[in-house]
This record gives structure tokens, sequence and C-alpha cells, in this order.
């Protein structure tokens, strides 16, 4: 029987069609819109990500804070991208998703995060707390990737 090859889907969306401008170096500020929890997210922050790809693999570090997660490609039209990314701190587990409109250099958006506390005794959410930010990222550097 011949052996066929396989596409790798990330959530059915295939990570040939992520538009290159996505991956480089950005600086990313972000603007509390609503939380279900006043005092608990900052209102702006400046973060650095470093958006690259490895095979079927697209990851999001910052080297400032050290974090590094996969993300998880949700819908790709145009110039328009939605992810996910999840991290686990300290006992809780954060869990962003990200839209955004890319621009050559830029781009503009939503992350909306969901930080849910458990329990170390049993394992189950004892809070759920809600954030949505507006983001605007400027690509600092990075080349795109080929074809």
């Amino acid at each position: 029987m011949p052996v066929l090859a396989q596409t790798t889907l990330q959530s059915g969306v295939e990570i040939k069609h992520v538009p290159n401008s996505f991956y480089g170096n950005w600086r990313v500020s972000s603007q509390l819109v609503s939380t279900n929890r006043e005092g608990m997210f900052k209102e702006k922050n400046i973060d650095f990500w470093n958006i690259s790809r490895e095979n079927n693999v697209i990851k999001l570090e910052n080297p400032f804070s050290g974090a590094s997660q996969t993300v998880t490609v949700k819908d790709v039209k145009s110039d328009f991208i939605k992810f996910t990314k999840v991290g686990n701190y300290h006992g809780k587990i954060l869990t962003d998703e990200v839209t955004l409109k890319l621009g050559k250099d830029s781009f503009g958006g939503v992350n909306d995060l969901k930080l849910e506390t458990i329990s170390d005794v049993d394992g189950h959410v004892i809070r759920t707390d809600r954030a949505s930010y507006q983001v605007r990222g400027e690509k600092l550097s990075g080349t795109s990737i080929g074809d």
C-alpha cells in the first residue's frame, strides 16, 4: 500500500496560509478595555513578541519575561488572523485569544484573556478572571520566511 503525504493542520488552518508578515519581532502595546475583576489586570502593557515558525509549529516568545508558548491558529482570512495560546503559571491557566488585522509593519486587534485559578487539592477551577485588551504592534525586525 502506498504511503500518502500528509499536511499538518492546526484547528483546520494550514500553516502555509498564515501570512509571512505575521512572523518577526514586534513591540506590542495594549490597553485594557474591560474586565470582570478590577485591579487584577494592568491598565496598559508594553511587550515584545518574537513570532516564529519551525516546520508546522508557530511559537510566540517574549525575550524579556522568558515566556514561550505554541500558537494555535484558529482562522486566517486575507490579512486577519485569529490564534490562541495557553500558558500554565503557578496554579493558574492563562488563555489568550488574539484577533489581529495585519499590515506590512504593524497590526491592530483584540486580545481576550481568561485566567483560571486551579485548586491544588482536586484540580477544579476555583475562579475565572477575564480581561479584554486592544492591542497594537509595530514590527521591529524580522524577515519573512520563504514561500
